[in-house]
Order: structure tokens, then C-alpha cells, then sequence
């Protein structure tokens, strides 16, 4: 998925400053005299002297801590040099200083300088002193010799937040014991510390629970796996399995330590419990048969509330879970937990009257708060997904903020810690580009930029209130992901953008020097042999509108010197093909290619976009009705952009509603006959999408008085729907269109009892 960039000589400059990792892309050139380190520091600045590390420079590390840093160091030296370094107890000339200080100031911080003969990095605790070593790793060259000049620098340090994590779900692909410390040392690189261990779902239970070992022989195992988009239900017909020993967890939660992580385990419950009561089924409200899920998306049985073997299960389970993992917070899921069993199932209902509970969602409430009451027990808290806020939130517990921003916002204002995680910025497994060639993802999109717009502390908290986010972390749901390299396609560069969203200060965050540091930050990926993402550096193009019918394709890129070239007429744009000099207007019907070239050959994925010109293209929309944020492409104006969606949900021009309304206006320059209104619209009820009950068109001269000239009511459909009405002797200036919601989606179909989707984009007039 990517091509490694050469490697280029680093260069003396001006003062005496090395550039400390200087590999970009061919012929990019980064700012003269800057110290490249990700994330940002809180202050850095560059000194005139340069510290020469050659074989007989010394590690001096007094105590066992340090000494596992330096030895940490050593490792990472090796692999350019060829040698190691000395660790001494005592050491003031051509020596790397390792000390630890008991400053509570700042957590996690560190200082770091660089003179002639001296490195020295001082921690404010252990955890700082190896952030410092990171930060001096990457000031170290990328290409290898016997000797590295390192940049004279005066750094100080500290995270902005307490909690940078990254999730793997390891339930829909199981990654080996290997790729997981890989996983983590790019954590540790990035200055993340927490790694969140989705560990049980629906599809596969991966941890050995020695008392329940059916877990590990039964619901760690399913027939088969879908394959392709959810849409075309196709299955592979090939058993998969896998799970980790606790022998291997031991292994992982050690290593993590090393590394200043903190592995949080999640153990699924009430919901995402299939794959347990496939090797239980007395633990669910039917007691089955069940069967480990061999689709993705929700399913309907959960642990059953009313039963006390449930509970008396799960605490055992927890535990041993407890034993293997020494962290204060034990994640507990609580999402997407639906009640359809809960309501038919006799012992569920004798619960909630014997506990005197309002209804299901009042028991879901009982039954998180009953395991929290066990846990904390036992000195542990619980994390769960923000639907643990319904029916009452438990007292201790700390809440993961993932539909949005609202469950953080709404935690917080009860004084409950939150860590932000929302779908609209943080789900890596939503794609990262647009083009055609990008493998299948879940859906959305998420480019680099957008992961680096984020700010963890929403607007709507006072600053006491904004004390309760203690951070953020990146999802990363596998349905789509079936090995490591795929991972970390998927996550980088996205995770390095995170780490500076959650390290350095906000006030210091630029994204264009974000990028330029990235082109040296690349080199230091290539070394480590990721399979990182490059669509920062190829075209992008951005479809922009001034309401009154003109519309312009605009292009750039991020390759210093690349060259963009494009077509008009849908062929294949080349090196002698039209050079992009000004944005393109589009005045009629076309399919617009464009790439960006370096020295004649490609960098990245082109631009290919098709317009379907109309009346209504690039006039002014007035959105009545707000789009759900993970749905929306950012701008009303995408409505009449004259581009026409593809039937996926993954598609971003689609505008989604969740259990609502969509109503909008577009306003032509002027009264004009009007023959031909329509509107896109997806149906995919697998996805849970479905097309709206009826749609209907008005038209008005003066957008005050409106009069119906078109409906369409629908019943069964699916698919995309290019919903055309041709209409008579209309004259108008404004039209308006309302498409009104499904409503709850009915018992039996994929999510059952949720409101419906409603994805409607282009409205066309002619």
C-alpha cells in the first residue's frame, strides 16, 4: 500500500545545527534549522552546539529504571550503528545522562539538552525519562553510520492530557503476540499510554479464562466470516479462530510496562456476549442454541439480567481477568446493548420488579452498577461506553464518549472522568481518502486533517467541568481488517496526528508545520517497517461553490515540487497531460481526473470524480435540519455540488440522519420554469439505513409561501434511488425538500427497535 521514500544525506547548516532525521520524500525540503520531533514539545529550542555519539559515548543510568531506558535505547542504537553503548553508574563527558527526579508538576515530564559533550535528560518521574529518551531518538539521523551527530537542543516537556490510548479489536481478526508489542512500541514512539485490549465480542473470545475453558475451546472459534461489503452478505466458508494464553498476556502487559503503557482489558457485557453464551448457553435469556457470530453489526442476545449465574460468571471471569492485568480500570463495554430479550424474557422481568426498576434500560443501569460494585471491591474501576449513562450511571465508573461528544459532555457535568473517543474524529477503522483504490472500510471518513482539527475538551464545559477529560484515545474496529500491515495502514499517520492532539499544547498545534515534520517523521516509520498511509501527500481536491451557480474543482498537494496534471473528459491524466495552474470551473456534465507527479512518476492515488450538471448545481442550500456529525460532508453546498453518491454507506457525500428528519431549501438566481426535481437517497437495511416513508418537493417564487408540486411515498425500496419527479407548469425560485424518517426499525430486522437511518444527498432541478 506504500513505496518507501529514499533516504537522504542530512546536511550541516548554518550555526552548527544537524537536522536530526532528515529522509522525505524525494526532492521535499524542510525548514532550515528545525528540530523534527512529534509530538510538538511544550518549549524547544535549538543551540548551536552538536553532540557527536560515537562508540566510546557512555549511558550513564544510576538506577534500575533508568537503566531499563538506556538498555531500551540500546536496542533501538543498535539498529543503526551496529553496536551498543556502555551503561554506567557515573559519567560527565561524551556521555547520555539518564536521571529521574520526583517532580509532581508535571506528570510525565521531562527536560532534555544537547550541548557538545553532554546529553542529559532529567524525568520528572520514571515515565518522563523515558519520554525524554523518545524525543532523543528522534533527534538521532535516520540513515545508519558509526557515527550520529545530534542536534544541540534545550527542551522542556509535558503532556497536555493523562490519557492518549489507542484500541485494537482483536474479536473480528485475531493479530499475533508479536504484532501486538509491535503495536505497542509505535505507541510508546507516539508517547500513547494506554492500550485498550478489546478482548470479547460477538465474534470470538480471545483471553483463556482457566475456570470456563469452553471459552477458549468454543466461543474462540466461528464457521466462518463475511467477507466483502456487509451489503452482499457473502461468507468465506472457512473456520477462523484464535485466542491469547495468559502466559501471552502475562508477556504483552509486562512488555507494555516497559514501555510506560498501561494495557486496559475489555471484557463485553450485558451486550456483544455471543460468542460466551455459544459456550454457555445457560447464561442467555432463551439458553439457545447460539452460534459465534459469523456477521458484523448487533445481535439481539445479551447476558441475561435476571439470572445470578450470570453475575456469579462474570466475577469470575473478571477475577482471573484482574489477576493478568494490574491496571486500575477494568473496561466493561455497556454498548449496544439491545433489550428485545430483555423484555420477553420472564426472569429479566421478575428483576426489574423485585429491584422496583423503571424498565430495561433501568436494568441495564442495575446490572453495570452490580459488576462496578464487585469491581471496586477489589480495588478496580470500571471504563464503559457512554450507553452505560442510561438508566443511571454508575458511581465510580468512567466513561468512554463514542456516539459524539454528548455522553462526554454529559459525564463530565456529573463530575465522572471521560475519555473522548467520538466516531466523528477518532474511529480509524472510517476511511482515510477518498480514492478508488482504497480498500473496504466500515464506513465514514476521516482524513489526517481532521484527526489533527480535534480537541478533546468540548465548548460546552466550564473549565471546572473540562478538569473531568482526562484525554482520548483512536478506535480501531477490525470487521475489514485482516492483518497487521492492513493495521497499520489504517492507523498511520492518523495515530501520529493524535499524539500531538493529546500531548502538546493547543495554542502550539499548526497543522502545516505538522506536515513538514511529518516528511522527516515518515523516515523514522520506514525504518520501523510501518505500512503507513501516504494520501497526505497526493492530490486533494475540494469542490467549493459561491451560491450563484459557479462551482470550482480547486487542487494542491503536500509534495514539495510535485507537479498536478488532469483531464476533463475522464481519461487518464499523465505527465504531459494539462498542468493545474487555477481551479477548474464547471459549467457542464464531465469526469475530472487529476495526479500529482514527481520526476514523471505518480505519488499516490488520483482524483476521479464525475459532475452531473443541473439547475440547482452550485446554488445556495438552507439545511433545515441538522445531519448526524459522523454524516455529514461539512457543508449544506454539498447538496447541489453536482455529484451523485455511490450506493455505499461509506460514500461522504451522503447526508445521515439518525431517526430524524431531513428538510432543506435551495434557492435558484431566479423565477424559472421548473419541468424536473429529484433527490439521492441509499436504502440499506442491514446497515439499518432505510429509504424515508414519503419525500416531498415545494416550490415558492418568494420563500415565504410554498406549494406542493410532487410526492413520492415509498415502501420496499433499496438500494441507491435516484428519486426523479418531472413536474408541469411550475415557475419558482425556491424548493424545497422534506423526507420524512422510517421511524423505529421493526422486530426481527437488524437493529431492532433503533431509530432508522435516512441518507439523502444531491437535489436535483431542472
Amino acid at each position: 500500500m506504500m513505496n518507501k521514500n529514499s533516504v537522504l544525506q542530512c546536511m550541516l547548516l548554518a550555526g552548527g545545527l544537524f537536522l536530526a532525521a532528515c529522509g522525505h520524500p524525494p526532492g521535499d525540503n524542510i525548514p532550515k534549522g528545525q528540530l523534527s520531533i512529534i509530538p510538538m514539545p511544550v518549549s524547544v529550542k535549538a543551540a548551536p552546539d552538536s553532540f557527536l555519539l560515537d562508540k566510546q559515548t557512555v549511558l550513564v543510568a544510576a538506577h534500575p529504571a533508568e537503566k531499563q531506558i538506556a538498555q531500551l535505547f540500546n536496542e533501538w542504537l543498535k539498529e543503526l550503528t551496529g553496536y551498543e553503548l556502555k551503561i554506567a553508574d557515573s559519567g560527565d563527558k561524551n556521555a547520555i545522562v539518564l536521571r529521574t527526579a520526583k517532580d509532581t508538576s508535571h506528570p510525565e515530564g521531562y527536560t532534555l539538552k544537547a550541548t557538545h559533550d553532554l546529553v542529559t535528560i532529567t524525568g520528572y518521574d520514571s515515565s518522563g525519562t523515558f519520554y525524554g529518551m523518545q524525543t532523543l531518538l528522534q533527534l538521532l539521523p535516520v540513515q545508519k553510520g558509526q557515527t550520529l551527530w545530534i542536534p544541540g537542543a534545550d527542551i522542556t516537556d509535558y503532556p497536555r492530557f493523562s490519557h492518549r490510548g489507542l484500541m485494537l479489536d482483536v474479536c473480528r481478526h485475531f493479530f499475533p503476540i508479536d504484532f501486538i508489542k509491535k503495536y505497542i512500541d509505535l505507541m510508546a514512539m507516539h508517547k500513547l499510554n494506554t492500550f485498550h485490549w478489546h478482548l470479547t465480542d460477538d465474534q470470538g473470545w480471545r483471553i483463556e479464562i482457566r475456570k470456563y475453558p469452553a471459552l477458549q475451546e468454543v466461543a474462540s472459534r466461528r464457521k466462518e466470516t463475511m467477507e466483502g461489503p456487509y451489503s452482499d452478505q457473502k461468507y468465506d466458508g472457512k473456520p477462523y479462530g484464535g485466542y491469547y494464553t495468559q502466559a501471552e498476556i502475562r508477556e504483552v502487559v509486562k512488555y507494555a510496562a516497559e514501555r510506560f503503557i498501561t494495557v486496559v482489558p475489555e471484557i463485553e457485557m450485558p451486550g456483544h456476549a455471543l460468542a460466551a453464551l455459544t459456550a454457555y448457553p445457560n447464561l442467555g435469556c432463551t439458553g439457545g442454541p447460539y452460534e459465534v457470530g459469523t456477521h458484523w453489526g448487533v445481535y439481539d442476545d445479551v447476558f441475561c439480567a435476571g439470572n445470578d449465574s450470570v453475575f456469579l460468571f462474570l466475577q469470575d471471569v473478571l477475577t482471573e481477568v484482574m489477576d493478568l492485568f494490574p491496571g486500575k480500570y477494568i473496561h466493561i463495554g455497556g454498548d449496544e446493548s439491545p433489550k428485545v430479550r430483555w423484555e420477553k424474557c420472564p426472569k429479566c422481568q421478575q428483576r426489574i420488579h423485585n429491584e422496583g426498576l423503571k424498565d430495561e434500560h433501568a436494568l441495564q443501569s442495575y446490572f453495570i452498577q452490580r459488576i462496578e460494585k464487585y469491581l471496586n471491591s477489589k480495588g478496580r474501576q470500571i471504563i464503559g461506553w457512554d450507553e452505560i449513562l442510561e438508566g443511571g450511571l454508575a458511581p465510580n465508573a468512567t466513561v468512554m464518549s463514542w456516539r459524539g461528544i454528548d455522553g462526554g459532555i454529559t459525564a463530565a457535568k456529573q463530575h465522572h472522568d471521560v475519555i473522548m473517543t467520538p466516531t466523528s474524529h477518532l474511529y480509524f477503522d472510517y476511511y482515510q481518502s477518498k480514492g478508488k483504490t482504497e480498500p473496504l472500510a466500515i464506513g465514514g471518513f476521516i482524513p489526517l486533517s481532521k484527526v489533527y482539527s480535534y480537541d478533546p475538551i468540548p465548548q460546552a464545559l466550564n473549565k471546572e467541568e473540562a478538569r473531568f477529560i482526562k484525554g482520548a484515545q483512536a478506535n480501531l474496529w477490525t470487521e475489514y481488517i485482516e492483518n497487521g500491515d492492513h493495521v497499520e495502514y489504517m492507523m498511520y499517520p492518523r495515530t501520529v496526528a493524535l499524539s500531538e492532539v493529546l500531548w502538546t499544547p493547543a495554542d502550539k498545534r499548526n497543522y502545516d508545520d505538522f506536515i513538514q515534520r511529518l516528511k522527516l517523521h515518515f523516515k523514522r516509520l520506514d525504518l520501523k517497517r510501518v505500512n503507513y498511509a501516504k494520501h497526505v501527500f497526493e492530490v486533494r481536491g475540494t469542490v467549493a461553490g459561491n451560491g450563484k451557480g459557479n462551482i470550482q474543482v480547486k487542487f494542491e498537494t503536500a509534495l514539495d515540487s510535485g507537479k498536478i496534471t488532469y483531464t476533463t473528459d475522464g481519461s487518464t491524466p499523465l505527465p504531459g497531460s494539462n498542468q493545474y495552474t487555477q481551479p477548474i470551473r464547471i459549467d457542464s456534465s464531465c469526469t475530472i481526473r487529476a495526479a500529482v507527479f514527481q520526476d514523471d512518476k505518480q505519488f499516490g492515488n488520483e482524483y476521479n470524480q464525475s459532475f452531473t450538471y443541473h439547475k440547482g448545481v452550485g446554488k445556495t442550500v438552507q439545511l433545515a435540519t441538522t445531519p448526524n456529525e459522523s454524516y455529514y460532508p461539512g457543508n449544506a453546498f454539498m447538496l447541489a455540488d453536482g455529484i451523485e453518491p455511490a450506493a455505499v454507506v461509506s460514500d461522504p457525500h451522503w447526508f445521515g440522519y439518525s431517526g430524524g428528519n431531513f428538510e432543506a431549501t435551495l434557492a435558484l438566481d431566479s423565477i424559472q420554469d421548473i419541468h424536473q426535481v429529484g433527490l439521492d437517497i441509499y436504502s440499506e437495511k442491514q446497515q439499518w439505513v432505510y429509504a424515508p416513508k414519503q419525500v416531498t418537493f415545494s416550490i415558492s417564487e418568494d420563500g415565504k409561501q410554498f406549494k406542493e408540486v410532487y410526492k413520492h411515498t415509498f415502501t420496499n425500496a433499496s438500494g441507491l434511488i435516484k428519486l426523479r419527479g418531472n413536474v408541469k407548469e411550475v415557475r419558482g425560485k425556491y424548493i424545497k425538500v422534506q423526507a420524512q424518517n422510517a421511524g423505529k426499525i421493526s422486530a426481527g430486522a437488524p437493529g431492532a427497535g433503533s431509530g432508522a437511518w435516512l441518507f439523502v444527498d444531491e437535489i436535483v432541478v431542472n
